[in-house]
């Protein structure tokens, strides 16, 4: 089919035209008969048929509201001949996300159009018909020649010339149960207008598009509420003590995990540090964690200095309000003037030491997660670190986005722990920096891992 994006193999079963061999068959159908012209429409339909299966293919393989919208330009330009388009999704229930995503268009390509007033754009009227979106109507906005319309907007017409286009198709994105979502213009260099067939098959193409649009728009709904509950649960700001310099990275998993830190200033001058992780993933261990986070924090004011029993009482907590729940923890009791440390720890990772003279793993004694045994109990460590030393306390996400076994990820981040250049020593936040670049050189982000990574740096001057 003429226009279709190379990208896109041609059925296995079809052959393209040739010219017609001087060999006939005897039982081949003579030119014109009806016969031939059947066998024409028939591998017609199989060819479009094969078409939308493979673009329907690629676009139910993207997983992000953003890669889903550049496919949609992408397949729709292959089956309309365009070269250029861009897609505005906008929700008719005024939640968002809103967004807009060009193909063949810079940054500052969708910055001059959206300088045109929106009801002179396709995708404009488009969005503000109140037909679009009813189910049953199925829109659609031709201008074969947008230079020649009488009427023509002076700014979208000086736009449309400065980019270089002529002409353009619009169609809607838009779902019997959500509505309207959006506009999707395909842009012609030249007065054009695409055939009736590419028209059938682009709409086609778009209805299956806006149904897994829907289903990405809501999972970016879940995934944006889980973060903002998550931002509101975990601290805000590290609190100042003196004798201590604090620094905290927290970067979660695409669906929100129970990883948390926190730093809490107690009686005495002293200082509670943590650090843990719920199992599980998405708004119920968020939840999950916010509850087992603050109830931590009642208990080490009331007994921080007893690092045991502040996890006793969490375990008990967890074992009669989250039965179905495990979790890891580390509670530090720290007095900064002494520089003295006593640590806790239920199925934790060992906290890391790093200074000019060492680098090494603070030795806690080996014990279950909470909630694993019917009493936890576990002796304590006590530890000094010298002047100008930091403590990492981490989750284990740290660990298990490397992708490597556990002892080989231990030994890669002592590795970075150790190669902590001289110079940034000084700054827990640079130490946290520099570790995070060395474990996970393709950011926290990368990789399809659902662990969430937890990192508290303290440093004792």
């Amino acid at each position: 089919m003429a226009g279709i994006d190379p990208t896109v193999p041609s059925p296995a079963h079809t052959v393209a035209p040739t010219a017609r061999s001087t060999s006939v068959p005897p039982d081949a159908p003579a030119p014109g008969a009806p016969g031939a012209a059947l066998q024409d429409r028939l591998a017609g339909w199989v060819s479009d048929l094969t078409t939308l299966h493979e673009l329907t293919g690629r676009l139910a393989r993207t997983d992000t509201l953003d890669g889903a919208l550049r496919e949609v330009l992408r397949a729709g330009a292959a089956l309309l001949g365009a070269r250029r388009g861009l897609v505005a999704l906008e929700p008719a229930d005024g939640l968002g996300p809103d967004t807009t995503a060009g193909l063949g268009l810079s940054h500052a390509d969708l910055g001059h159009i959206e300088t045109v007033p929106r009801a002179a754009t396709s995708h404009g009227r488009l969005l503000e018909d109140p037909l679009t979106g009813v189910p049953g109507r199925e829109s659609e906005l031709v201008r074969s020649d947008l230079l020649a319309e009488e009427g023509l907007d002076p700014q979208h017409r000086a736009v449309a010339i400065r980019l270089g286009y002529a002409a353009s198709y619009a169609l809607p994105l838009t779902t019997e149960a959500a509505g309207a979502l959006g506009a999707a213009v395909w842009l012609y260099d030249e007065p054009a207008e695409p055939a009736g067939s590419r028209r059938h098959l682009a709409k086609l193409y778009t209805r299956y598009a806006s149904d897994h649009l829907a289903r990405l728009v809501e999972l970016d709904r879940a995934r944006t509420a889980a973060a903002t509950l998550r931002e509101e649960l975990m601290p805000s700001r590290l609190p100042p003590v003196a004798g201590v310099r604090l620094a905290a990275r927290h970067r979660t998993g695409p669906r929100g995990g129970g990883d948390w830190h926190d730093a809490l200033p107690l009686p005495d001058a002293a200082l509670g540090l943590s650090v843990g992780s719920v199992t599980g993933s998405g708004p119920g261990a968020v939840a999950a964690m916010g509850r087992l986070r603050a109830a931590l924090r009642a208990y080490a004011v009331m007994e921080g200095e007893d690092p045991v029993a502040v996890l006793s009482d969490l375990e008990l907590l967890l074992r009669l309000t989250e039965p179905a729940r495990s979790a890891t923890a580390l509670f530090a009791y720290c007095e900064p003037a002494l520089r003295k440390i006593v640590f806790a720890g239920a199925g934790h990772s060992p906290p890391l030491v790093v200074g000019e003279r060492r680098t090494e793993f603070v030795e806690t004694s080996l014990s279950a997660p909470l909630g694993m045994l019917a009493c936890w109990e576990a002796p304590s460590v006590e530890f000094s670190p010298e002047p100008g030393e930091t403590v990492l306390l981490y989750t284990d996400g740290l660990l298990r986005r490397t992708g490597e076994a556990v002892d080989r990820a231990f030994a890669r981040l002592h590795a970075a722990a150790a190669c902590v250049p001289r110079g940034i020593r000084e700054d827990p936040g640079a130490i946290a920096d520099h570790v995070l670049r060395a474990m996970l050189p393709a950011g926290p982000g990368a990789g399809d891992s659902e662990e969430d990574v937890v990192l508290l740096a303290a440093r004792f001057d």
